[in-house]
């Protein structure tokens, strides 16, 4: 008893802590749209795999939203099997090279790892970077011998899940929006056999991956690597298709399409509904974004989109979006400040990009409220009168509830503005197809284990049924219904041969 009693007043040892990121200088990255995180070098990424305990019962699994073997695949790599640690981490995770730039690990699987508790959590998103970068430098372009396009990892082509879990290659499945959630939808779908095909509204796939976050957070090569990973499994894209508007589901079913997952996301943004927001040089973030990102603004003159951006810019949000808009902005040669009715603590963006907004330049103006947009004689807004805020009682949120000050009014002196609030679900398909049972909010009603909705054969998920939020919540809600999509179609071609 005693030896019990002596071990059990021991203290753990504060584990080490994790090497930092390496990114960029500030003053030099805050000029280009370069990608800002440099990510570990082989020796760095090793040394932080032995962090990982490999426990027995690994709680950071239940905090991934698609599952990934976590200890499975640093246990992997640190044994220099990269090739394995590709295969087990593209086992459950179809775009690891961008959830290891752009998810908020520190808050899901990070946030729950066993070191957390008295140190630093291993850097799992640091080390999925790592291992999809490996990949793609190592065995990205790798054919098959049949023809077509396998999963690579290593230089080597594994089978594709339709060499293993059965062969639908008559039965189709069409997949609505190519962003994280259709993505992942139509890979899984893929590899149980599936003919696949993604429509795309937009003239590029990705989604909110392509138009909504700048290049200096996830180039392009990147996405376009992950999207031609997925085309490897046999999925088609077809862009330039508003499914609802070019063609319809009844359309597509006279095509043989036998089952569908919609994944059109949040593409509806939100505005404050006060005077003077449609003054010239008044931007939502999504069409601000869309702009630089998708149209590469950014790329003057080689690409002549219009987007004007004046020497004061304020954009109006705390969530990533609105970082992303005011990153965007510094780059494009503006002076900007960051209007956000709480303060720095409440911000909902990941703190990873606020540190890097404020490094870079941006100016955060905390417990500001904006109340009117002014504009000049010719309609150009040059101002946004705000007032001040004290923090009242939890809202719904949680968070502290920002209270005006009376009497506190002042400017902040502009020639653009960004507003970065928030954002609906993209309103298009279900206004197009009325028979789709929809929430007040506009969100598809789906059942929440299986994504199905009132419709027979139609799944939906991410952004335009559940909210998801992130990408890899997206992703987590594209893989549920690849499953579920799977067993409707299997219970009918069962019932379709036993009553044949």
């Amino acid at each position: 008893m005693a030896r019990k009693t002596e071990a059990a007043g021991k203290k753990r040892e504060k584990p080490e802590p994790r090497n930092p990121l390496p990114r960029r200088d500030p003053k030099e990255r805050a000029r280009d749209f370069e990608e800002v995180a440099l990510g570990f070098d082989e020796e760095a990424a090793l040394a932080e795999a032995r962090r990982c305990l490999q426990c027995k019962r690994p709680t950071c699994v239940e905090g991934c939203p698609v599952g990934v073997d976590i200890p499975g695949f640093i246990l992997a790599l640190k044994e220099k099997r990269f090739a394995e640690a590709v295969r087990v981490l593209k086992d459950r995770n179809n775009l690891p090279g961008i959830c290891g730039r752009v998810c908020p690990q520190e808050t899901q699987c990070e946030e729950v790892c066993v070191l957390a508790r008295q140190g630093d959590p291993v850097a799992v998103g640091a080390l999925e970077r790592f291992v999809a970068d490996w990949d793609r430098e190592h065995g990205a372009g790798v054919l098959s011998e049949q023809g077509g396009r396998g999963a690579v990892a290593g230089g080597k082509v594994l089978p594709n899940r339709r060499e293993r879990e059965g062969d639908h290659r008559g039965v189709k499945v069409a997949v609505i929006g190519s962003g994280p959630g259709g993505l992942t939808a139509a890979a899984d779908l893929a590899r149980y056999g599936y003919r696949v095909t993604i429509f795309e509204s937009l003239h590029a796939p990705g989604g909110v991956l392509r138009y909504g976050i700048p290049e200096f957070r996830m180039p392009r090569e990147i996405l376009d690597q992950e999207v031609a990973y997925v085309e490897s499994l046999g999925v088609e894209i077809e862009t330039d298709v508003l499914v609802g508007k070019t063609v319809t589901l009844d359309e597509l079913r006279e095509e043989g399409f036998e089952a569908f997952f919609v994944a059109t996301g949040a593409g509806l943004p939100w505005f404050l509904h006060i005077p003077g927001e449609n003054l010239a040089g008044v931007y939502s973030a999504n069409e601000f974004l869309t702009r630089v990102n998708l149209m590469q603004a950014y790329r003057f003159p080689e690409y002549r989109t219009p987007v004007r951006v004046g020497k004061r810019t304020a954009v109006i949000g705390g969530g990533n979006t609105a970082m992303d808009s005011a990153r965007s902005a510094l780059r494009l040669g503006s002076e900007v400040s960051l209007l956000y009715r709480r303060t720095r603590a409440e911000m909902p963006a990941r703190a990873e990009e606020v540190e890097n907004a404020l490094a870079e330049g941006v100016v955060l103006r905390e417990l500001t409220i904006p109340v009117r947009m002014l504009g000049d004689k010719e309609g150009h807004v040059r101002a946004v009168e705000c007032l001040r805020a004290e923090l009242g009682e939890p809202d719904a949120s949680g968070r502290r509830r920002p209270v005006a000050v009376e009497g506190s009014e002042f400017d902040v002196p502009v020639d653009t503005v960004i507003v970065a609030v928030s954002q609906s679900p993209n309103p298009l398909l279900p206004r197009s197809e009325p028979d789709l049972e929809t929430r007040k909010d506009g969100r598809l009603v789906v059942n929440p284990e299986t994504g199905e909705t009132n419709m027979p054969g139609v799944f939906a998920g991410g952004d335009i049924a559940n909210d998801a939020g992130t990408v890899f919540a997206a992703m987590g809600d594209g893989k549920r219904p690849a499953r579920a999509i799977h067993e409707y179609l299997e219970r009918k071609q069962r019932a379709a041969s036993e009553s044949g």
